[in-house]
């Protein structure tokens, strides 16, 4: 898959860098998705001049920040308060998430990420939903179709955490093709030109690693994404 724009800096110091990724740019490597020709961590060093590390994680179809040390000691130093940074996503799911609510579900190792099926891990993420539409189309069984705009916070980052505990509220995320309804996604990206992972990295809150001040990193809506909250008059 080829990305038809370059990553924007959201922020850069001596020791970090932050980019909004595009979705569909995987973060490095990866046996998983051997079609791949660009990646961001390729991306960011040519950008930089620097080696970079990446801190986090994000799904190749999830958008939005995406943080890398410039050595391996400062991410390092951040990978040890991700669990105390507040960590803010934006998703479109399916139906109306009626009231905030915090999933505690731990989650199993992923089999086709390399990953012990055995170990089960606690993962915790608070939901909280922003805004509604119902549109005149029936996609399933209703005669109209209704779409929340869901804050997400997950106190980890386990493998899909955020997508797998939507599922597990029954508002899977649209365009996710793992956990999501094919007639919804179909729907989107047909008749709103958004065939993506309706997931965004919004914000990233923590405390610098070598400073020890508050850091705030946002990432603006994209593309596709964006224009959907347009259309569906979702101001942010």
């Amino acid at each position: 898959m080829t990305i038809s724009m370059t990553p924007s800096i959201l922020y850069q110091d001596d020791d970090l860098i932050a980019i909004n990724k595009p979705s569909g740019l995987l973060v490095h490597k990866s046996w998983v998705a051997k079609d791949a020709k660009e990646f961001a961590l390729q991306i960011v060093r040519d950008m930089s001049g620097k080696h970079v590390f990446p801190v986090h994680r994000l799904d190749r179809p999830t958008s939005g920040v995406l943080l890398f040390g410039f050595s391996g000691e400062i991410a390092q130093q951040v990978q040890a308060q991700w669990e105390q940074a507040n960590k803010t996503y934006w998703a479109v799911v399916r139906g109306w998430l009626k009231e905030q609510t915090l999933v505690d579900h731990a989650l199993k190792g992923m089999a086709d990420y390399g990953q012990d099926v055995e170990i089960v891990q606690e993962a915790q993420t608070h939901f909280k939903p922003i805004d509604y539409v119902e549109i005149d189309a029936e996609i399933d069984r209703y005669p109209k179709s209704r779409f929340s705009w869901v804050e997400a916070k997950p106190k980890q980052g386990r493998t899909h955490q955020i997508r797998r505990h939507l599922k597990h509220l029954s508002h899977p995320i649209i365009g996710d093709a793992r956990y999501g309804k094919g007639k919804y996604n179909r729907y989107i990206t047909e008749h709103y030109d958004c065939p993506r992972l309706l997931l965004h990295h919004q914000q990233l809150e923590m405390t610098h690693p070598v400073s020890g001040s508050k850091l705030m990193i946002t990432a603006p809506l994209e593309g596709a994404m964006q224009s959907l909250f347009s259309t569906f008059d979702w101001k942010h």
